[in-house]
């Protein structure tokens, strides 16, 4: 095809595409004539993007850990945006859900690995004066976080193990919310009182959270599991992504987590092993205490005996 057959066809489509719109083709021709060129600044918001670091303090590795964590939304925003591309697909094959579960786990990977930016990346002395400016927030507060667990699995399993015997599909979603396992992390052991930083964190986004679990209920990656027919369940490429994807996210990524907390707020000695929303973190984070499942029946039960063991697979 010649340049000038090639423009010419391009012109036609452009042409049909606002047809299709109801627009008027010269009309949009003509406004390229004043539209400005992209640069990779404007296109990326790179000085936005850059100006929402504000430091509550003047110690200097304050700044790696506001960016680190603000990286870390980024990530779950993409997180979501995967999921989102497997709730919606209609008859969904499996490679496209196969493939799409692999991009969510290099993206815990990525997560996981960059731990040590957090694990080596601050002073102790620094970490233990801001970390107190910090106090009641908590990434327990990250809710993109909550959104991706309510979009991977039934809230069935995500509720606390204490009471999931008396839980089925049928019960209400205020009552499961009350009983999801992150709850008790931010309620007075003794009293059953929400603490202040729960509070809040309900406050904000709870509204949300109970409108991603009915959105999610027929649509969470769980559910658009079964849905495929049952030779595509049997895929063994499909069945170790789900398996990868549960371990990654639910041991590997949370241990690593673990891992670095307790390096600051423990073992350096010179913090009071509490966390700063005053939860009981190591239980909280902990898999074998919480076994945060989320695809049960894709494990043995030897395999799901032994949850929180990195050497799982």
């Amino acid at each position: 095809m010649n340049p000038t057959d090639h423009s010419e066809s391009i012109l036609k489509e452009i042409d049909l595409k606002f047809q299709a719109i109801n627009q008027k083709t010269d009309v949009q021709l003509e406004g390229l004539l004043w539209s400005k060129p992209i640069t990779y600044w404007d296109y990326i918001q790179t000085d936005a993007l850059l100006n929402l670091q504000i430091q509550r303090t003047t110690l200097p590795d304050e700044m790696v850990f506001i960016m680190y964590h603000q990286v870390n939304e980024l990530i779950f925003k993409m997180i979501l945006w995967e999921i989102d591309q497997i709730a919606d697909a209609q008859n969904i094959q499996v490679d496209f859900f196969s493939e799409r579960l692999s991009r969510i786990t290099r993206y815990f990977d990525m997560l996981t690995n960059s731990f040590s930016i957090m694990e080596n990346g601050m002073e102790v002395d620094q970490y233990m004066k801001f970390r107190n400016t910090l106090t009641p927030a908590s990434g327990f507060q990250s809710a993109q976080y909550r959104l991706i667990e309510f979009a991977s699995t039934d809230v069935i399993n995500l509720t606390d193990r204490r009471y999931k015997a008396g839980f089925d599909e049928n019960t209400d979603l205020e009552t499961t919310f009350e009983h999801l396992y992150w709850q008790a992390a931010g309620k007075d052991y003794h009293t059953g009182e929400k603490s202040y930083l729960l509070q809040e964190f309900e406050n904000k986004y709870k509204g949300q959270f109970l409108r991603q679990m009915s959105t999610f209920k027929t649509k969470n990656i769980w559910q658009k599991f079964t849905q495929l027919p049952i030779e595509d369940q049997q895929n063994q490429e499909l069945i170790h992504a789900m398996r990868h994807y549960d371990k990654t996210v639910n041991i590997t990524w949370v241990m690593q987590h673990l891992n670095t907390a307790r390096k600051y707020i423990l073992e350096s000695g010179k913090g009071n092993g509490e966390a700063t929303g005053g939860s009981d973190w190591q239980k909280y984070m902990h898999p074998k205490y919480q076994r945060r499942i989320f695809f049960p029946k894709l494990w043995t039960e030897e395999e799901l005996s032994n949850w929180g063991n990195e050497d799982l697979l």
